[in-house]
């Protein structure tokens, strides 16, 4: 048959599985194997459509930021800096503890620790978090109510660090309602900055 055998899978949703599996196990604690089982595939067809493992991953975060972080573009569409914070903490809090998808954040835990053979991916998934943090700056830098004074960089970096310390509290088991609290006092403070 021309173009060879016809795809048995769902390339869809076997690469939503291979984030699940990326997600609770970051980008080393996750084999071949464990790919293979969970997306219903095997190795020739998981290398054919995907690549390798690193290839994988990257198309496993692009999956993660268009669908399951999907909220942030949101938030960036707000009317003002302070409804772009409100928003963001707020349905950051809920993606961090949904019932249906681990707990935490797959650029988190996906591969922050990683052996020098993997530099490579530890500095893929950091750039990915400073290209978000980017986003968010260039966001306060357009908001004709930022006050004086007021460094939009700062802002950003200040609410990525409040959404990535949630993150790994959500990953070690911190309840919804809990980090929904830490959340209200990050907005409470900026909202105190920009005033």
């Amino acid at each position: 048959m021309p173009g060879g055998r016809p795809r048995t899978f769902d390339e869809n949703e076997a690469l939503e599985r291979a984030v699940e599996v990326f997600w609770r196990q970051g980008y080393e604690g996750t084999s071949i194997t464990d790919l293979t089982s969970a997306m219903g595939v095997n190795k020739p067809s998981l290398y054919a459509v995907y690549g390798g493992k690193a290839d994988l991953f990257r198309r496993a975060i692009a999956h993660y930021a268009e669908h399951d972080m999907a909220y942030a573009q949101a938030a960036l569409r707000e009317q003002t800096a302070l409804d772009v914070v409100r928003r963001f903490l707020h349905d950051n809090v809920i993606a961090l503890t949904r019932d249906d998808k681990p707990a935490g954040c797959l650029s988190i835990q996906g591969g922050l620790s990683c052996s020098a053979d993997n530099q490579d991916v530890a500095q893929f998934l950091a750039a990915s978090r400073l290209g978000g943090e980017k986003a968010f700056a260039d966001r306060f830098r357009a908001a004709p109510e930022l006050p004086a004074g007021t460094d939009p960089d700062a802002l950003a970096r200040l609410l990525m660090i409040v959404s990535e310390g949630q993150a790994v509290h959500a990953s070690a088991g911190v309840s919804r309602a809990d980090l929904q609290q830490s959340a209200d006092l990050a907005l409470k403070g900026i909202e105190n900055l920009l005033r």
